[in-house]
């Protein structure tokens, strides 16, 4: 699959700047260290102590927190929230190429610029992040930290521990099912590791460009 389209002809791109690559790091870090920490608070596994647990998974949603707070700004400020807006331009393209295109090594339907870096199915998915998992998972956690304050918010006779501990698990294994999936399409670049590379580098390769791509102001120079 991806040798396959190896042998179109590629443009050098600079897609990712750096407080996008450190953002994305970073979060896959925290993510990955929730995760592992909450299904060992759960009862998953036992690789960790329960108290253990539970202080890395309260001190890893802070901070994650705290880096959501700093990416919201940076989105707004830089104009890059308008990358995240939902289209069904080439919807139905995509469905097609990842369903059975991209296994028969037909070329992407989607060309990335750097004011179009997702394409309509990544939006789709990231629109679901935004406005279903992570407010799950972040209204569940807060309601289960704050969980003794709730008498003094008029809320204890409205909610039960118990229901709220199955929101946080269900917001959970949605976010494992984005993780895996969002993983698994990383591999279906040009060749395996092209997409991974672009995160590190911020430099990515697109089909059918220009033989070479102009580098923006502040880009480092291509490797």
């Amino acid at each position: 699959m991806a040798e396959a389209q190896a042998g179109a002809a590629q443009a050098r791109l600079y897609v990712f700047r750096r407080f996008e690559r450190f953002w994305h790091w970073a979060q896959a870090v925290l993510v990955l260290t929730l995760l592992f920490t909450g299904f060992g608070v759960h009862g998953s596994h036992s690789l960790l102590r329960f108290g253990t647990a539970v202080r890395l998974h309260t001190t890893a949603a802070w901070l994650l927190m705290a880096l959501w707070v700093f990416a919201l700004f940076w989105h707004l400020t830089t104009g890059e929230w308008r990358q995240y807006i939902p289209t069904t331009d080439k919807l139905l393209a995509m469905v097609r190429h990842y369903g059975i295109g991209m296994f028969r090594g037909e070329p992407h339907p989607y060309r990335k610029t750097v004011l179009r870096k997702h394409n309509p199915l990544q939006r789709l998915a990231y629109l679901a992040l935004l406005t279903l998992i992570s407010p799950l998972l972040w209204g569940s956690g807060l309601l289960y930290l704050f969980r003794p304050y709730w008498p003094a918010l008029g809320i204890d006779g409205l909610l039960s521990l118990e229901a709220v501990a199955w929101a946080h698990v269900a917001g959970a294994f949605m976010m494992l099912a984005f993780v895996i999936a969002h993983v698994y399409l990383t591999t279906t670049g040009h060749t395996l590791t092209a997409h991974l590379k672009a995160m590190v580098t911020g430099w990515d390769e697109v089909e059918d460009g220009p033989p070479a791509a102009a580098r923006p102001p502040g880009a480092p120079p291509a490797r």
